[in-house]
């Protein structure tokens, strides 16, 4: 999708410094981060949000992305999260998980 931010990242169109990529997904850190470690795992289909995934086996391979990044960057304790949909506060509409880490998290999040 042409007009979607996540997708140009995915294809390369953007300048982005990628912490992993392979023939799925592609991962780099936010631009805004909420935390000292705070990385985007993002499918390269494009799909909308976690609703729109039927793929379960794209979907643990997203995880399993997510955990070992989180290992190379020296994390034990982490968060992961998937906004689905504007009240969530999912802002670009491409699924994507967020790894946060590096400091202690609070409960409720939000």
């Amino acid at each position: 999708m042409s007009d979607c931010l996540f997708c140009n990242i995915a294809a390369g169109e953007l300048p982005t410094e990628l912490v992993y990529e392979d023939d799925r997904c592609v991962a780099f850190d936010d631009i805004a981060p909420q935390a000292p470690v705070h990385t985007l795992v993002i499918p390269r289909q494009h799909l909308v949000d976690l609703k729109s995934a039927d793929d379960p086996a794209l979907l643990g391979h997203l995880l399993d992305v997510a955990r070992q990044i989180a290992a190379g960057r020296g994390l034990t304790d982490f968060r992961t999260v998937i906004n689905t949909g504007a009240e969530a506060g999912q802002s670009v509409f491409h699924l994507h998980l967020h790894i946060l880490g590096g400091r202690a998290m609070s409960w409720p999040p939000g």
